[in-house]
Order: structure tokens, then sequence, then C-alpha cells
């Protein structure tokens, strides 16, 4: 009979288990100084090695022949445990034996010595599903039991246990297995199998596997199933995802405003019966990565997907802000939460791929807040809105953008909801090589050769958005955002003009490196580029005033007749 992957290739040792290495060392350790605790705590989420952990664990405590803290696997014991014909282990699942009785089962069999291994070990599966009554007849046999008894106890749970049976075992908590320890595992499976998987392949299962290598074996077995060559399309057709192709072009269709591009889009996938809900959940996903990309310093170490892809997403990303992002995210959120109850899953998708596309129609806080960031965002930038566009259109197609005669056009990032009126710009539709979209403009603006420093002083005016300059600060530096606090600026003939008391700011100001760092948080923050110095204010020309005419001038209005000789 055909064995499924992950039964076949069950870790037998703890070498061979992927991405737990922080508890099978700790465990062979103990092992090896034969220093065994009479009870054990497994958790973590589905899949990441538990039980086969505590079945190593139970093999190397009864091994006959021990290397290095792993079973042999060839003495009598280690073969009886596999094949089951050894009674001293005792695995149970306490979801379907969960009440007192069965405790007591068990409290009764500990008292008797194993009949053929040095310790009778009990392994009870999801031990958070016992009763109540079944955990305090538990308790006295798990803090003192037979010294040949041990009990390993796993969950994925652990919340729901008392704290009376966290205190009285040795807790391990199993992490969710990297996405390059399963590749590596699917790969080396694969080979041993005699299947062709692709390292972009591998890498697509295990980041469908959430973590868990017992699912993403799973998974490999059903593309085996498919064909015996596996890329990225086998995986995605057995694991039913829609193609990143699609995830692309629905994401375009939102930043671009092309809402009957996004629904003919959705007719093509729900007549290949891809399910909706589980496309909403993977287009939430791309909005992730590139809420990942916008917001993390180094984000292609923590980003699942081909180099390709990512080059994609990057450029997806350069044409939204943050808030953008946030509000499609919480729109498909809401749109995934709505599925299941009563509408139909394809015209909830429908109608968020409306929403996103045009926000106006989207009446939540939510897509006020978006709409209000990108206005925002259009006015620091440089952009105007016509009134009278504003009267007859919605707010994405009232926004303008000025340029000077000397100046070459600008690319200004497209936002949602709101969007720029440049459709040669728009996001790309397809896979097709595509280019990086133009930077956000820098306007530089040189002081005036003509103007005299007095005359610069003279016109400054205060610099509302320095305030914010400050805040992007503090996560370069929290010295020179902390130099600057309280300060104020003044802008005038290209030159930005700082008044503040704390002379640290201008210490700061004259070293190149931080005046550079300055320069360029401004530039991210206003798009403009300045010219730095200290702000003097205008000084008040002290006049001379003769003590007798300042008499006079007092005594004018009073009548009192003045002769001069």
């Amino acid at each position: 009979m055909y064995q499924v992957l992950y039964r076949k290739w069950r870790p037998q040792t703890f070498d061979d288990v992927s991405g737990q290495e922080h508890i099978t060392t700790t465990l062979k350790n103990e092992l090896s100084t034969g220093r065994l605790n009479h009870a054990y705590l497994f958790t973590g989420s589905r899949g990441t090695g538990k039980t086969t952990c505590a079945k190593i664990l139970t093999k190397a405590a009864n091994c006959l022949d021990l290397h290095n803290g792993n079973p042999c696997g060839k003495c009598e014991i280690c073969r009886g445990i596999d094949d089951g014909s050894v009674l001293d282990i005792v695995e149970m699942d306490a979801a379907s034996n969960r009440k007192i009785d069965d405790i007591r089962q068990i409290i009764d069999e500990v008292q008797f010595k194993p009949a053929k291994c040095k310790y009778r070990v009990y392994i009870v599966d999801e031990v958070h599903m016992l009763t109540q009554e079944a955990f305090n007849a538990l308790l006295k046999t798990l803090e003192e039991p037979p010294e040949h008894v041990i009990f390993i106890l796993a969950t994925t749970e652990v919340h729901k246990l008392p704290q009376t049976i966290l205190s009285r075992c040795q807790r391990f908590d199993f992490h969710r297995i990297p996405p390059r320890d399963i590749a590596d595992r699917l790969l080396y499976v694969a080979k041993q199998e005699g299947v062709q998987l692709s390292d972009n392949a591998a890498m697509m299962a295990a980041s469908v596997a959430d973590g868990a290598l017992r699912d993403a074996l799973s998974l490999l077995d059903r593309c085996i199933a498919i064909s015996s060559d596996i890329d990225e399309d086998v995986v995605r057709s057995a694991a039913g995802l829609a193609r990143k192709t699609y995830l692309f072009e629905l994401a375009a269709c939102a930043i671009n405003k092309n809402t009957a591009k996004a629904l003919e889009i959705i007719d093509r996938l729900y007549s290949e019966s891809k399910d909706m809900a589980r496309l909403c959940d993977e287009l939430l996903s791309h909005f992730r990565i590139l809420m990942l990309i916008k917001s993390v310093r180094n984000p292609r170490n923590i980003i699942i997907m081909s180099d390709d892809e990512f080059d994609e997403a990057q450029t997806q990303s350069d044409y939204l802000s943050l808030a953008d992002i946030v509000y499609y995210m919480d729109v498909l959120s809401r749109t995934y939460q709505n599925m299941g109850h009563g509408t139909g899953d394809r015209t909830e998708l429908e109608m968020a791929m409306v929403k996103l596309s045009s926000a106006e129609l989207d009446g939540t806080t939510e897509a006020l807040i978006a709409r209000v960031t990108a206005l925002e965002k259009a006015v620091k930038s440089g952009i105007t809105i016509s009134s009278a566009s504003v009267d007859t259109q919605s707010d994405a197609q009232a926004i303008e953008s000025k340029h000077s005669e000397n100046q070459p056009q600008k690319a200004y990032e497209q936002t949602a909801p709101e969007s720029v009126e440049k459709k040669s710009e728009e996001v790309p539709q397809n896979k097709a090589p595509i280019t990086k979209p133009a930077p956000k403009p820098v306007v530089t603006a040189e002081p005036k050769q003509s103007a005299s420093l007095d005359e610069i002083y003279k016109n400054a005016k205060p610099f509302p958005q320095w305030v914010d300059v400050v805040n992007n600060l503090k996560p370069i530096s929290r010295a020179i955002a902390a130099a600057f606090t309280g300060s104020q600026a003044f802008e005038s003939s290209g030159y930005l003009l700082i008044d503040t008391s704390n002379e640290m700011a201008f210490e700061l100001l004259k070293s190149s490196s931080r005046r550079e760092e300055i320069r360029n948080i401004i530039k991210e923050t206003t798009g403009r580029v300045y010219k730095l110095g200290p702000y003097k204010q205008k000084q008040q020309q002290k006049k001379t005033v003769d003590p007798i005419d300042k008499l006079k001038e007092s005594l004018s209005d009073s009548g009192v007749e003045i002769t001069e000789e």
C-alpha cells in the first residue's frame, strides 16, 4: 500500500528534524548525560515536529545503542517501537480520550514496571482537550511519577492548559519552520523519490505551508500526482492558487482605477473554478508584501517569492504610499470576513475591487482617512487642486501638477484612492519587462544669487513642515532629532533657516555627513532641496535718544509751553 510522504519521510533521528535545532540540541544533551526529565511539554503550531520529536525521544530514552543522543534505529527496542510491538509505549489522543476515566486508566498502569523497555512512556497528543476533572486527576502523578515513567504532552494551544500542568513539565516551544529549511527538505525528498522539483517551486510550496513541514510534504504528494516535473505552475495548480500574474494584474487595476479590467480578471478566474475566498486572501497577502517593501529596511530576507516577482512587487510599491496599502488591506480584510455570510463570495470580491478603484464609493472612516492622506501628500509634493474640477469630478481627477517652463515634466506617484491623471505612468498589466517609475520629483530651490543676507532674513517665512522633518529624523538618529526638538525653521530664497537655542544643533549642521542626512530627510519629506543655515532675527537698530527730546515728547500733549533758547 502506498505510504504518504510525510509518513514515509518522517525523521528517525534528531539530526533529521528541520528547523528546530534549539530543541533537538537540548534533548540530545539530556539523553547523552542521562539527565532525562519525567515530564515534557511540546507546544507549537501544526506540522512543526512535536509528535515526531516525541517519538524520537521515546526511542532514544530506551535505545540499547545510543549514538550522540540519537537512537540507533536498529536495536530490538527501536524496531519494536517502530512496528508497534512494544507495549510499554502508549500514544493517546486527548481529543477522543479526554474524560477522567481515561486518565484513571493511565494512573493505574504507571504503577507497573515496563515489560521490555527501560521507561514506560506516555505520549498525550492535543492534551489541551482534557477536561478540568481529568487534569486534576493527572496532577499528582504528573508531579511525582514512578522513576520508570516519562510523560510527553503535546498541544497546539498551550494557553488552554492550567498553570498547575505547565509548572510540572519541561516546556519546549516549536517554532514555525523557516521557508528555506522546508524547501531544502522538499528538494531532498523529491530527489529520493526520483522527481524533478525546481527551487522556486520548492520555495512556493514552503510559502503555502506557512511553517508546517507536514503540510509542505502533503502538497508535494499532490504535485507528484499531477507531474513528475514540478515547477511553480504545478504547485499553483495543486494548491489551488491563482497565478501571480493575476495578483499583479488585480493590484495594478486597483492602482490605475481600472474597474472594468479588474472585474474581467475576476470573471476569468471564477470560470476557471478558482476559489474566491482564497483569491481574496492571496490578494491580501500580495498587498502585505507591498507593505513590507515600504516598511522594512531589508524586505527580501522575509518575503518569499522569485527574484522577478520581487522586482515587480517593488515597482508596484513605488506607486503607492503606506497609507494607500493599509487602506487596500483593510478593504480586503473586511471582504474576507464577510464571505460565506449570505452574499456570494464572488460578489463580495467584486464589490471590494470597485471600492479600491473608486474610493468615493466607500464611506468608511478608513476610506476617508486614506483620501485625506493622499490629498495631504499631493499638497506636500506641490500639486494643486482645481476647485472647478472638484465640483464635477472625483478628488483624484482634480489633482493637477504645475510645471515651470524650464523644468522637465514630473512623474508623481499614483495614490489610491486619489490618482494623478498621468496615463503613461500606469502600472503594467502583464509580466512583460517593466521599468521602474520615475522617482519622486525633487525641486531644487537654489538661492537667488542677487539676494543679500539682509534680504534673505527679511523675507523669511515660517516653514510649517519642519515638525514632520524632525519626526522623520527619529528613525535615522534619535540624537539628531533630540537636538532639533522644539526648534523652528523659516524658508527664504532657497534657504532653510533653523532657529534654536540648542548649540548642539548648529554643531551637527557643521558636520558635512550629518548635514547631508538632514538634507536627505528634508528632501524625502518635502520633495525640495534647501541650503541650511541658522536663523537670525532682524536686529532692530538702537537709536540714541536725547533725554531732553524725550522730555519734550512727553510734555507735548500736556499744554505746557516749552521755550527753547
